[in-house]
């Protein structure tokens, strides 16, 4: 990509409201406005068995109907005693239509039998930035550990967020305000890792 290329908007490629929301709060202070997909495009297969790969494959799938760039982003939480699982597989670990307490109450399941001090955990984000216009493409990972609780806490945040507990400020995911994720959890750190490039190559 060349330098002089500006990025002043985003498509980001989900259909999740949370997300779109998520993302348009810690871009926009860098003059990063993001958009919702346009509407009456067919859902990406998402094949790829790792994080980048399908990151990679969403944002050139949704760049093809994209006069822009395209924000994919691809995260899920990894159990050590669960061998990696549910990684990539996230939000499908319960079924194709299950619902985040569907998810969680799965994952609770398969850890029925695993005390609380062998439940250490990450949460993982990568992000990547396509454009039709562009061969290239860029990516970002972050990551956070934790430690999975055998109930859901706190009001805030979705998904796994309720059961993600960071012993570093002694709280779930969804035990802090939107602002203060924003700042520490796995997307965040992914999001800081593209905006740091982005800004090496002057494109914002």
């Amino acid at each position: 990509m060349s330098s002089f290329v500006k990025v002043d908007s985003v498509y980001l490629a989900t259909q999740n409201e949370h997300k779109i929301v998520e993302f348009d709060g810690f871009l926009r202070p860098f003059g990063l406005n993001v958009l919702p997909l346009p509407a009456g495009i067919a859902k990406c297969p998402e094949n790829g068995v790792t994080f980048e790969a399908n990151v990679m494959e969403k944002a050139s799938y949704y760049a093809q109907y994209c006069d822009g760039f395209v924000l994919a982003d691809d995260s899920g939480i990894c159990v050590d005693a669960l061998g990696g699982k549910p990684g990539v597989h996230s939000a499908r670990f319960a079924g194709p239509d299950g619902t985040d307490e569907d998810m969680r109450s799965e994952l609770l399941r398969q850890l029925e039998s695993i005390e609380a001090r062998m439940r250490s955990a990450q949460m993982v984000s990568v992000v990547s930035l396509w454009s039709r216009s562009f061969p290239v493409g860029i990516v970002a990972r972050g990551e956070i550990e934790g430690m999975i609780l055998d109930h859901p806490r706190g009001a805030h945040g979705f998904g796994y967020d309720p059961l993600f507990f960071v012993p570093s400020l002694g709280k779930t995911l969804s035990e802090i305000p939107t602002h203060e994720k924003n700042r520490i959890s796995h997307r965040a750190k992914a999001l800081s890792s593209l905006v740091n490039t982005l800004e090496k190559l002057g494109m914002i």
